[in-house]
């Protein structure tokens, strides 16, 4: 290691430079930032500087300290960094650049229509979508039926997001137009760590091809067709109607990245539900029971001709399903928060510690270190579907060194970049889990490890790095 402490001013954190020009440390990040950052943790204490790619991030790792960062939205900026890697990635105009005034704004606004009433609504339709889709898998599954359990997960959940945001495709062969569409977001999602760090997309072989065709389906012409579509789409078009600098292959791209933005962390994320309550029975009966039982005191009937509903109290109190949920999701998330220094300022945090920061500096924070805490999780790397259940209530008291945490989950990351649709996701996850688990016996057919690929350490839910098979067959 390499520490430069040249050009340091008093009160800046050490600094991690590296011995490769511009690159700094970004292969070794790259590599596994999470032991990276572990290991200069112990060197250094609990904040330190790195340089990454041209890029002077400085770390928080203590999670008492996360509160005075994501209070400091005036000093610490996330919109304007997202926007640009946004625009860049989905190929439309910077929001920022004041072409088009309050269009962030409005944008921003619109996200009421998925918290409240309107959630109901949104959410309604998601399951009667997710149940037209599980109808129609069970009229395919006469006895047992094998599938891939990451293409399934992926299947479902595209379609039913779909169909729920931008409508259904009217045409006979809808289910073929919205799965040629799924595959190129397949292959466009496969670039997309690399887009977003930076690397131009015409190094990323078909990419560029494969973007563009996305965004094409999303022109005025071709949404005009689909049929129940939800508010809060028909509010963003509305929008965007009122901007004449916008043009139309403008206006497709912003919904293709709402899209991604919908979909992008949600299948990972249903697919390492499903894969760990799959890899443990005991979770799976007592999930399993939960359902039934709701089922039951709601005197509603399961199978695949019986409509089910479930109100958001009837969601909120399936306390089993939500812990196995969390847990899975402290187990698969590594978002990097990140805030950018808009002046040279002081940066004071508890026990009078203070952080000199200097104009565009980065501070991030990386929750996946606070998921992987012994001492906040005991065996943190163990699969415990009722850790968030305490006295048959939801557990939301964490402690670490004996003090009560104010974070101790993040998988939507905090404060003014929180993720505003993840009132819609948790809701989707839980009733994709409760479908399936109401309708079919579901199990592994393979008794292979499925690992966390660590390529997109830093920007949301981790893949998996190999597919599983599974199958399901018609409950009894």
């Amino acid at each position: 290691f390499f520490f430069s402490v040249f050009n340091r001013k008093t009160g800046e954190p050490p600094l991690i430079n590296g011995w490769i020009p511009y690159l700094g440390k970004a292969l070794i990040f790259r590599k596994d930032a999470f032991k990276f950052l572990l290991d200069q943790q112990k060197k250094l204490g609990d904040i330190f500087t790195v340089h990454i790619a041209g890029r002077y991030i400085t770390f928080i790792m203590d999670p008492f300290q996360y509160i005075y960062v994501i209070r400091n939205s005036k000093q610490l900026e996330f919109h304007e960094f997202a926007d640009k890697m946004a625009s860049k990635t989905f190929d439309y105009p910077a929001l920022s650049k004041g072409k088009f005034p309050d269009l962030k704004e409005n944008l921003h606004r619109i996200y009421q229509y998925l918290q409240g009433k309107p959630l109901d609504i949104i959410s309604d339709h998601m399951m009667k979508n997710l149940q037209d889709i599980f109808e129609w898998k069970c009229s395919q599954a006469t006895d047992w039926e094998t599938e891939k359990m990451y293409k399934f997960c992926c299947s479902v959940m595209f379609e039913a997001s779909f169909v729920t945001l931008y409508g259904r495709v009217p045409a006979a062969d809808g289910h073929k137009v919205i799965s040629e569409i799924r595959d190129k977001f397949i292959k466009f999602d496969a670039s997309f760590p690399y887009l977003a760090a930076n690397i131009p997309i015409e190094l990323l072989g078909a990419t560029k091809k494969v973007r563009k065709e996305l965004i094409h389906h999303f022109l005025l012409q071709n949404m005009t067709k689909w049929l129940g579509g939800s508010k809060v789409v028909q509010a963003r078009q509305d929008i965007f109607e009122k901007y004449e600098l916008l043009g139309d292959y403008d206006k497709a791209a912003h919904h293709f990245a709402f899209l991604w933005a919908s979909v992008g962390n949600t299948i990972p994320a249903t697919f390492w539900a499903m894969y760990y309550l799959l890899r443990h029975p005991e979770a799976l009966a007592a999930v399993r029971d939960e359902i039934d039982h709701l089922l039951q005191s709601t005197g509603q009937k399961r199978g695949p001709t019986y409509n089910i509903h479930l109100t958001r109290e009837q969601l909120d109190n399936l306390v089993y399903l939500e812990s196995a949920l969390n847990e899975s999701l402290r187990m698969c998330s590594s978002s990097m928060n990140i805030r950018i220094s808009q002046e040279d300022f002081v940066l004071k945090l508890e026990g009078n510690q203070e952080v000199g920061l200097r104009k565009g500096d980065w501070i991030a924070l990386y929750p996946q270190i606070l998921h992987m805490d012994p001492e906040v999780y005991e065996d943190p790397k163990e699969y415990k579907f009722d850790r968030y259940i305490e006295n048959g209530k939801k557990k939301t008291t964490f402690y670490k060194g004996g003090r009560k945490l104010k974070y101790f989950l993040m998988p939507f990351g905090s404060g003014i970049s929180m993720c505003p649709g993840r009132f819609l996701a948790m809701n989707e996850m839980k009733m994709f889990l409760f479908l399936l688990l109401a309708h079919f016996d579901v199990e592994l057919v393979e008794n292979k490890a499925v690992r966390l690929d660590n390529s997109r350490m830093g920007l949301g839910i981790l893949l998996p790095d190999v597919d599983i098979t599974f199958r399901y067959k018609l409950r009894s």
